[in-house]
């Protein structure tokens, strides 16, 4: 055993004293070692619940005759770090999670893992280390948080921000506001739309590395405590035939979650984070294979914010296995694929349905012939551009407009909140991407205020930072270069005009190229907005979002 390292012979008499010092016993100490990690803590509301999860996972392995040992990381909660200096810490947060686990599963080394994790930045960075240490691991979410009812209407956080430009706008009531702030968020787990955090969760389960029901089982659903029990259970079977990670996330099995991804329409972040991951198996992933996958795989479920349905509604629909299902009839899902449950993805598939035609539409009949995701290109994003464009009007899917330029989020959202975008216009918010920001800040508040105003389906928005996976209309983020690496995006003028074409796949900024050349050779680069501490080192590592904004070797 690998925890043998630290446990077993004569010269480890001290190490052993150490774990007796905790309550260990000569039993336990005999068995295998496995780490959970555990990500509660008291200031996400997809996480105030993981203590139990945590419980329930250690419980399992027991069962299985293993030995739990918990440990912590940290958490950011992207809602309420949003529109301030704290969300440029969010995706850099990702990191600390992945360095974090690498050392306290090296330094103790363990003989497998379990990571309880739930929310944005925690899935991935979780899913890094899992892919760098790769030892036997599954991965448990905390599960979706259930809709709240507002007016008789399924509600969630994004109703919140969205009302914000309603009040704004005259459209609602600060009364109005007050009511539907208090039961939009009606308890624990990760907020209930097709966000980022529950976007990862279902990549997760759709990669094979966590069990089926991880991302769409409710927080609150004794399922999901059972589900934890499972991968405690399970994780020790993956300890006995020697499972890894990296035996499971393959080309192919990357490949199925993008695809499930398209089917899902999920969050744009998850082209920051699906690279990422892959990074650490050794998997280099070009950004046009997103488009290829797109091009095979219809968008057959329209969950919130591209439509009315939730992630409870997905769960009875038939859930990811539902979808994998579905969209296997089109050859887009490698069913000889490993998974933690010790068998392919075709054996997880085989009894699996679709219970509900209305939240999972056949292949034969999608929202859209092509997946949720969209990867633009053109003069303004030579490296790429990314838009949700499941979640896009159809009068918005090709565009032109008006650039309104801005240097930050909070410039553009004093312009937006005062009455001073128009219809027509396209608002450039520049010098937020990774190394800019620093950290590439997540921005519903914008998005959220140009839907709340009802100007989504006429106002476009281009960053080189990057927007939630709660944002719809036609919001383009990650472009790349960004401006702080001297981008086009760092060259653009109020006035100018940009055309979007999403079905091509197109952004252009409309000047000649010897314009172009001139504004290069007369820009002068900005340094980031942070130089000191943790952004200050990050700004100085991390590379462009097209790479996902990964560390430089």
């Amino acid at each position: 055993m690998r925890s043998d390292l630290m446990k077993k012979g004569l010269e480890r008499a001290p190490h052993r004293s150490l774990y007796k010092a905790m309550g260990y016993t000569d039993e336990e100490l005999a068995r295998p070692m496995i780490g959970v990690v555990n990500s509660a803590n008291e200031i996400i509301p997809g996480h105030i619940h993981l203590n139990t999860i945590a419980e329930a996972v250690k419980a399992g392995i027991r069962m299985a005759g293993g030995t739990p040992v918990t440990f912590p990381t940290i958490g950011v909660c992207d809602g309420i770090a949003m529109g301030h200096t704290g969300m440029k810490y969010s995706l850099a947060s990702r990191e600390l999670i992945a360095d974090s686990i690498e050392v306290m599963a090296t330094a103790h080394p363990f003989d497998g893992l379990v990571m309880v994790t739930n929310c944005d930045k925690i899935v991935p960075g979780m899913l890094m280390a899992a892919l760098r240490l790769n030892i036997p691991t599954i991965v448990i979410s905390g599960g979706p948080m259930m809709a709240g009812r507002f007016n008789g209407k399924s509600v969630d956080l994004i109703s919140v921000f969205e009302g914000v430009g309603k009040v704004k706008s005259g459209a609602m009531t600060q009364e109005a506001l007050d009511e539907l702030e208090d039961c939009a968020c009606p308890g624990c787990g990760s907020c209930a739309g097709m966000f980022t955090a529950n976007s990862m969760n279902c990549v997760t389960e759709a990669l094979g590395l966590g069990l089926p029901g991880n991302g769409t089982i409710p927080s609150v659903s004794a399922a999901r405590v059972r589900l934890a029990k499972q991968a405690g259970m399970r994780v020790m079977d993956l300890v006995e035939k020697e499972i890894r990670p990296r035996d499971i996330v393959t080309l192919q099995a990357l490949k199925n979650a993008i695809a499930v991804d398209m089917a899902l329409g999920c969050s744009t972040n998850t082209v920051l984070h699906i690279p990422a991951v892959a990074h650490e198996a050794g998997i280099t992933l070009d950004l046009n294979l997103f488009n290829d996958i797109s091009g095979k795989t219809p968008n057959i479920c329209h969950l919130s914010p591209s439509g009315p349905h939730h992630l409870e509604d997905l769960d009875e629909a038939g859930g990811v296995q539902g979808v994998m299902k579905e969209i296997s009839k089109l050859g887009v899902i490698d069913l000889e694929s490993l998974t933690v449950t010790g068998k392919t993805v075709g054996d997880n598939i085989e009894t699996s349905a679709v219970r509900n035609r209305e939240v999972i539409h056949a292949v034969e009949d999608p929202y859209s012939p092509q997946g949720g995701i969209a990867i633009l290109k053109g003069n303004l994003a030579p490296d790429g551009a990314v838009v949700k464009q499941s979640a896009v009007s159809p009068d918005m899917m090709t565009n032109e407009g008006i650039a309104r330029v801005f240097d930050s989020e909070e410039n553009a959202m004093s312009a937006i909140m005062e009455g001073g975008i128009k219809p027509g216009d396209v608002v450039v918010i520049r010098y937020e991407g990774p190394k800019g920001g620093p950290g590439m800040r997540e921005m519903l508040s914008p998005t959220s205020a140009i839907a709340g105003m009802g100007l989504d389906t006429s106002v476009a928005l281009l960053t080189d930072g990057r927007f939630s996976g709660g944002t719809r209309g036609a919001a383009i983020g990650h472009i790349s270069p960004e401006a702080a690496e001297g981008g086009p995006i760092s060259l653009v003028r109020e006035g100018d005009i940009i055309t979007i074409d999403i079905p091509n796949k197109t952004i252009e900024l409309k000047i000649s190229d010897e314009e172009m050349g001139a504004r290069r050779k007369a820009h002068v680069p900005r340094p980031p907005a942070i130089g000191h501490g943790y952004l200050g080192r990050y700004a100085k590592m991390v590379t462009s979002a097209s790479t996902g904004a990964i560390f430089r070797e």
